[in-house]
């Protein structure tokens, strides 16, 4: 061990040490790491490192792909300033008088923080980030190949250390000085930072890469590749030699295209290994794209993981292109999803790596499709790592749209915001046209005109609501079979489709569309087709009326036309179609959809038992019902821990009833039925790609769901004098309402179970809505049905234990004596919700009613 290195770390553990016995611990811990033959400072040795950096230079927060970029390189990010000390030790820090105002940066390959104006104090000491890359010919060939351990000290540190088994000290740690473990940010072995069990482990020289080797590409692969140095004789040389070193350069950083890259990869192949790449999108999922790219930088080599914003999949796709064994996570929606599979087209890679999928949009029917879930819920990144590696590799279906212009269109069927070519000439879910388009259309361009006015998730449903009513009552959707041919297969449809009047055409090819619904249906229903699939060479043609299309979300379907390989469709005037989501008004033209090629894609293995059972020979139920509650945000971060006091504070919802095998999305589909809102009676369901709601826990009896705008229990009888609390977005969602009902919407629809708007509205806690029903709908509507159930408005309020609105309905003449089928009173449900203040109000005034 050199003099420069233990007085290095002499003086950077100095600042930790608060007695000669730990500092003497500290030396003696160095000393065992010197004679495993791993530098503690993460540097290998004989390994040469670069010079400090410019300390005027901006920390980089991406991996430095340029041929200026340096051997240990930190990432830094932004991180909060209540985080751990920082890296540099209070002997050197800067800002230590500062040290709860003073902005820090946290590095993701190696996870320590420093404050920004002791960037250059940590430059000093030397300490670098875990290796990502190798310098060509610095070390012996037989070590070019070994991986070593990268050792961090660590004030706090989760899990049991490796030698003795026993945890890391936790109390007080947040504001202890101390160091309590030393970890490598490889393997992720960590020890406590004592004479026993760091110095006596006799820890092997290779570090394994720890539980996730598989997938992780080791730095050894990755070689920094040193520009050629020109010189006079060369030159001279250069026309001589021309073909001999076109071939070296090949051989070295420059691709087939001519351009010098200053990294190449060269791999040792191997059956067990699976190395995956990870592309971002961190425009998808609000803020989750940018935390995501951090994880998975601590846990992989940071050079295995992209942000898409910085120049796109292809570059790293080229890079790793010989990969074998190659696997791609795609985090993002499934329109990132099919930036990557474009791009693979492109590159022509065979075997073409499979894609995996990190669900970070709005709707992922994609992702849904092959069991990734309908959305990124805080899944650790370890299990998400293990599912792409464990995951099985089937085939989706792509679908080529060639755009034609129709000859036959007349010049008055044209339109001046039309486009002559599709947004997208390949699609991996669907391809649409008519009144879904439509809506989704102008939800766009109205967007983009004004963004300010659709920052709520419920006026953008409202939106799509009054938007496709508007299209309803002109009608401009109703002659969409009149202008249209389709011929599938050889078969001409076109018939079909106007005896069935239908106003939206959809071609399928996975199973699920636009958040979920499952617009096939099932396919036992109808004997004529072949059970719908992602793999077999086939799209399904199905058609919807308006009133198909909004029994979407509650378990409906379109009109299923056909089972085909070829469709050419024929446009007469411009008509609004959308692929996989974009959309666009199409001149007159011919279209035709063939399939395009099968991509290979990682589907998730079901895990078929969810929920626990008591020992290995108890059965998994058959049927499970299991009580839906809702709880606020708050609720739940100070009660979580504790389930009596979590149910207490909860509203009910509802139950449902699962197979005993179902897992989260099944389940989840239910309470969305359990909580429709307004939008499934304004016949625009479907439209909607927002997740409602998260589920956090499962069992076989209690599940709850997060509801952050969910308002706490009112109190009745609140003087006309003191108006209820109510969001000012309420007050604009009934504002919309009104302004619907005054261009003719139907207040009085019911869907297929019998669901009035009245009864949305108190499911969804809107009281300014109910108010605003029942001034404007007919007494007798108050005491309508539901088919299931046969509750009323009054019944859901007080199962829910809706005070107020239990108070406008018994005010504005809702019945206290009408009966559900199991023949309990709105009392008896108020009763049963351990509302007994509601249950004597409901009694008192059945009581003056009767008088």
């Amino acid at each position: 061990m050199s003099e420069d290195f233990v007085r290095k770390h002499e003086s950077f553990s100095k600042s930790r040490a608060s007695s000669f016995k730990a500092l003497l611990i500290s030396c003696l811990c160095r000393k065992a790491i010197s004679k495993s033959g791993v530098q503690h400072a993460g540097t290998p040795a004989n390994m040469p490192t670069s010079g400090p950096s410019d300390p005027q230079q901006e920390p980089s927060s991406t991996v430095d792909w340029s041929d200026n970029a340096q051997y240990g390189d930190h990432i830094w990010f932004e991180t909060s300033v209540s985080g751990d000390f920082c890296y540099v030790g209070e002997q050197y820090c800067i800002a230590k008088s500062l040290q709860k105002s003073v902005a820090r940066k946290k590095c993701a390959g190696c996870k320590i923080s420093v404050h920004t104006m002791c960037m250059e104090q940590l430059e000093k000491i030397n300490f670098r980030c875990k290796p990502s890359f190798r310098e060509p010919g610095s070390r012996a060939i037989r070590e070019s190949n070994v991986v070593r351990h990268h050792w961090v000290h660590r004030r706090r540190q989760t899990g049991k250390c490796r030698q003795c088994g026993k945890g890391f000290q936790q109390k007080f740690a947040f504001h202890s000085k101390e160091i309590v473990a030393i970890s490598c940010s490889w393997c992720k072995q960590a020890y406590h930072n004592k004479v026993t069990c760091f110095m006596l482990q006799q820890i092997e020289e290779c570090c394994s890469l720890g539980a996730h080797a598989a997938v992780i590409i080791p730095p050894t692969w990755i070689i920094r590749v040193r520009r050629p140095q020109s010189s006079l004789k060369s030159s001279k040389k250069k026309k001589r030699t021309s073909l001999k070193c076109n071939k070296s350069s090949k051989k070295g950083g420059e691709p087939q295209d001519g351009r010098w890259k200053p990294f190449l990869v060269k791999p040792l192949p191997s059956q067990l290994m699976k190395p995956l790449l990870v592309f971002v999108n961190p425009k998808s999922g609000g803020n989750q794209g940018a935390k995501i790219i951090q994880s998975f930088m601590w846990y992989l080599n940071p050079r295995q993981v992209f942000d898409l914003t910085k120049g796109g999949p292809r570059e790293g796709l080229e890079l790793y292109a010989k990969v074998p064994n190659l696997r791609i996570l795609a985090c993002g929606g499934d329109g990132t999803v099919g930036w990557i599979l474009s791009v693979l087209d492109q590159l022509k890679l065979r075997p073409q790596p499979p894609v995996a999928i990190l669900p970070l949009g709005t709707g992922n029917d994609l992702a849904r499709t092959l069991n990734w879930g309908g959305g990124y819920t805080d899944e650790p990144i370890t299990k998400i790592l293990s599912h792409v590696e464990d995951g099985n590799i089937v085939q989706l279906d792509r679908w080529n749209l060639n755009v034609e212009a129709n000859p036959e269109a007349r010049p008055e069927d044209r339109d001046e915001h039309q486009t002559d070519k599709l947004p997208i000439d390949v699609f991996n879910n669907y391809f649409s046209l008519g009144f879904d388009a439509h809506v989704t259309l102008g939800f766009h361009e109205s967007r983009e005109a004004n963004p300010e006015k659709f920052n709520s998730r419920f006026r953008n449903k409202m939106f799509y609501a009054g938007t496709a009513f508007s299209d309803f009552l002109s009608g401009s959707s109703k002659d969409l079979a009149k202008h249209i041919k389709v011929v599938c297969d050889g078969t001409d449809l076109t018939a079909k489709v106007q005896d069935l009047k239908l106003q939206c055409l959809l071609f399928l090819n996975i199973p699920r569309y636009c958040a979920g619904t499952t617009p096939w249906g099932n396919p036992s229903e109808h004997q004529d087709f072949e059970p719908q699939r992602h793999d077999d060479g086939c799209i399904e043609v199905i058609g919807f009326t308006m009133t198909s299309l909004a029994t979407l979300q509650v378990g409906g379907h379109g009109e299923r036309l056909h089972q085909c390989k070829e469709v050419t469709l024929t446009t007469y005037k411009s008509i609004p179609m959308q692929v996989d989501g974009e959309p666009c008004k199409l001149a007159p033209s011919v279209i035709h959809i063939s399939l395009r090629n099968q991509a290979n894609m990682v589907q998730k293995a079901k895990r078929r038992i969810s929920m626990p059972h008591l020992n290995d020979q108890q059965p998994v139920p058959e049927k499970l019902q299991i009580r839906v509650n809702r709880i606020s945000m708050a609720a739940y971060e100070a009660l979580h821990y504790d389930k009596d006091q979590l149910k207490e504070a909860s509203t009910p919802l509802g139950v449902i009833t699962v197979p005993g095998d179902s897992d989260l999305e099944t389940c989840r589909l239910l309470i969305d039925r359990l909580q429709d809102n307004l939008e499934c009676v304004l016949m625009c369901l479907h439209f909607f790609q927002e997740h409602l709601n998260y589920v956090t826990e499962i069992s076989q009896e209690e599940l709850y769901i997060l509801d952050p705008e969910l308002v706490s229990k009112e109190t009745v009888g609140t003087s006309p004098s003191m108006p209820d609390l109510v969001d000012s977005e309420e007050h604009q969602d009934q504002q919309f309402l009104r302004e619907l009902h005054q261009q003719g919407a139907d207040l009085l629809l019911q869907d297929k179970d019998g669901c009035t708007l009245l009864h949305h509205a108190v499911e969804a806690g809107c009281k300014d809505i109910v108010k605003y029903l029942i001034d404007n709908v007919p007494a007798s509507h108050l005491d309508v049905t539901e088919k299931e159930t046969g509750e009323t408005a009054l019944h859901k309020a007080a199962t829910s234990c809706q005070r107020s609105i239990c108070k406008y309905l018994v005010e504005a003449g809702a019945s206290l004596m009408k009966t559900d089928l199991q023949g309990e009173t709105p009392r008896q449900h108020a009763a049963k919700a351990d509302d007994q203040e509601l249950a004597e109000y409901l009694k008192r005034e059945d009581q003056e009613t009767t008088v």
